[in-house]
């Protein structure tokens, strides 16, 4: 199983949907970071999430299909 890291936050109406395409998507496991607790994530990720990262550090950002994620992980 894959773990990606989230970025996220509460009441991220795209985050949700973003949760609900990777659900989609055999083998991957989400580790969810909130943005808002964290000011330097807040300046990065402010108006870019979702976001998901791999632990080689790339990022794929939203919007993203189930197969834009299984390419993600697969890269």
């Amino acid at each position: 199983m894959k773990t990606l890291i989230f970025f996220t936050t509460t009441g991220c109406h795209l985050c949700e949907q973003a949760k609900l395409v990777v659900a989609s998507c055999p083998s991957v496991r989400l580790q969810e970071v909130d943005i808002a607790c964290d000011e330097q994530l807040i300046d990065r990720y402010g108006l870019r999430i979702p976001v998901l990262r791999r632990p080689d550090l790339n990022e794929l950002n939203w919007p993203f299909s189930a197969e834009d994620v299984i390419q993600f992980i697969g890269s």
